[in-house]
């Protein structure tokens, strides 16, 4: 499987198309935005005019969408995956989705012939444009290991959860507990703060002790204690994921009052935060009951 499609060419399609490109494959590339299939075609990745020619044109697709209601357009719509893929097609959907509709989606192009992987990805732009993501993979065992050279190319580690729907299911989950740790972490070092401990310190010292989480690893040096909040992942994407994470919650009647708070801040923080702003930004807002 030589040639590889990606549909999806913001700030995570671009770095897995390029990154795929410097391992050798043959990539096309796709996007909503004429501009941006464009500005990738300068550099050596070819453009496709529309989903159609993309997915009748290469062996391997990777989707790297908002939503799933975008990623149902792209599959069910005219001229879509369903009606136009190549036999023998195998889809990667990097997106972080509702899992029902990952199911669905995986059980229509099952009907068409075409494989489905369900692989969202961890590490941001950076991770996309150095092929150091991790990925969490939902699928069948024979389409994981036809794909493995393509998931090697754009991702360092790869997790195989399940079938169809579990890699987004894992995925919502991950980012549940990042929304969690972002809170937290915030209301630990305001409180800190306040009895004069100097933050930059403080972050250093939890992430050397049991207190440590992904918001004293990562997000409190590289995008919030030196004020650059531009991780590339915005305040509406991640919303979105809480309530998706929550829904998956409910529906399975999981008994969970710390998430359920979450989802409640995070929603709530939409009345001071715009939707374009940084996710990380959270970390600035006051519940003021």
């Amino acid at each position: 499987m030589k040639t590889v499609g990606v549909i999806g060419l913001g700030n995570m399609g671009r770095g897995m198309a390029l990154s795929l490109k410097r391992a050798g494959f043959d990539v096309s590339g796709f996007d909503a935005s004429q501009d941006a299939t464009q500005k990738l075609g300068e550099e050596g990745v070819r453009p496709c005019a529309s989903v159609a020619e993309i997915a009748g044109s290469v062996d391997v697709l990777i989707l790297s969408l908002p939503t799933s209601a975008i990623v149902e357009q792209v599959v069910f719509g005219d001229g879509g995956v369903a009606s136009s893929a190549k036999s023998g097609l195998i889809l990667i959907d990097t997106t972080t989705a509702d899992p029902n509709s990952t199911r669905k989606v995986a059980a229509a192009l099952k009907e068409c012939g075409v494989g489905f992987i369900d692989g969202p990805v961890s590490g941001g732009p950076k991770g996309a444009a150095t092929a150091t993501m991790t990925m969490v993979l939902g699928g069948a065992d024979e389409d994981i290991a036809a794909v493995q050279p393509i998931l090697s190319a754009i991702s360092a580690k790869q997790v195989h959860v399940g079938p169809a729907g579990a890699g987004h299911v894992t995925k919502l989950i991950n980012n549940l507990l990042t929304g969690v740790h972002l809170l937290v972490t915030s209301e630990a070092v305001r409180a800190a703060e306040a009895v004069g401990v100097d933050k930059n310190r403080l972050i250093e010292a939890l992430s050397g002790g049991s207190g440590k989480n992904s918001a004293t690893l990562t997000n409190y040096p590289t995008w919030i204690l030196n004020d650059k909040f531009d991780s590339g992942f915005t305040m509406k994407l991640m919303r979105k994921d809480m309530r998706l994470a929550l829904e998956l919650l409910q529906s399975q009647n999981v008994s969970a009052p710390v998430a359920k708070e979450a989802g409640r801040l995070w929603a709530k923080s939409e009345e001071t935060i715009g939707d374009a702003e940084d996710f990380n930004r959270i970390v600035q807002f006051i519940d003021k009951q």
